[in-house]
């Protein structure tokens, strides 16, 4: 009697989740030509290929499909009860996480040096980037699971909100001194417009915002923080970032009176099937980006 593995059904699955042999690899920690050679195996034991050629890539057969289909359920319960066993501790394979730069500042490391305790085996692969991009990537399979700032809406994602994080105006206190309370009163450097901190930057300025071609912009808070240090100008950042730095009077927070605010979601695909992501989401759904915000 012909035997399939279970390593086999694994690997043509993540085929057909990621789209390509290359994306599976990755995700299985292994070589292409190693998942090459697990689908010629599998389909001389079932008879039948379950891949053909088109243009450039490879599309899965009508018979493959069907093949995958009946898999599916199967493999979801295996994985399941994998799960319910607590027998993930050995799971091994990469996983991918993106997170924005305020995300990987603050609740970040904490939960991944926790994550590398219960999944010792798994490599995790981090990626620091914007919240546009990350969403992007996440829906081209190029990320398992993302944090980003700001609301996500679309029927491709599931998504779980992980808290808030305060912005505020800061410039360091020789400048703060020159200009008062007048942030346009001296070189503006915010965050890059693809940020959603962008926008609400200039709507808190209101009919009062300079035009966007008067606006410095970078896409990293800390390159931000560095330039108002050394009295480069004023900037609109996340206030846990800056916390110290104001308690220790190295900078200044102007117009205490006025800050906004932006939700941060953890975010997976609708479709994602796989527990062990699942089971990383749903512990990632239970953070906080700042569990020690104070009204400021």
């Amino acid at each position: 009697m012909k035997r399939i593995a279970l390593y086999h059904i694994e690997t043509l699955l993540w085929i057909s989740r990621l789209g390509t042999f290359a994306a599976a690899a990755e995700r299985l920690n292994t070589t292409q030509p190693a998942v090459s050679a697990r689908i010629r195996e599998l389909e001389n034991q079932i008879g039948f290929p379950l891949f053909q050629r088109a243009g450039r890539n490879m599309a899965l057969t009508i018979r493959g499909r069907q093949f995958v289909e009946e898999c599916e359920p199967l493999w979801t319960s295996i994985e399941a009860m994998l799960l319910q066993s607590g027998q993930f501790a050995g799971a091994s394979g990469t996983v991918r996480i993106g997170a924005g730069e305020i995300a990987a500042a603050t609740c970040l490391p904490p939960f991944l040096s926790v994550l590398k305790t219960t999944l010792p085996r798994a490599r995790l692969e981090i990626e620091i980037d914007l919240s546009q991009s990350l969403l992007q990537k996440l829906l081209n399979a190029g990320s398992d699971l993302i944090i980003v700032a700001g609301q996500v809406a679309s029927p491709q994602v599931e998504t779980a909100p992980i808290g808030s994080v305060d912005l505020i105006w800061i410039a360091s206190p020789m400048l703060a001194a020159e200009i008062g309370e007048d942030v346009c009163a001296a070189p503006m450097w915010l965050l890059h417009r693809h940020s959603p901190i962008h926008g609400l930057a200039l709507a808190e300025l209101g009919d009062g915002a300079p035009p966007e071609a008067m606006i410095n912009s970078c896409n990293n808070v800390r390159a931000l923080i560095d330039i108002v240090l050394r009295d480069g100008g004023v900037s609109f950042v996340p206030e846990v970032m800056v916390r110290d730095h104001i308690a220790s009077e190295a900078l200044v927070r102007l117009h205490a009176d006025r800050h906004r605010s932006i939700e941060f979601s953890a975010v997976i695909r609708a479709q994602e099937r796989d527990p062990l992501v699942r089971s990383i989401f749903q512990q990632i759904a239970a953070l906080r980006i700042d569990p020690d915000r104070a009204a400021v």
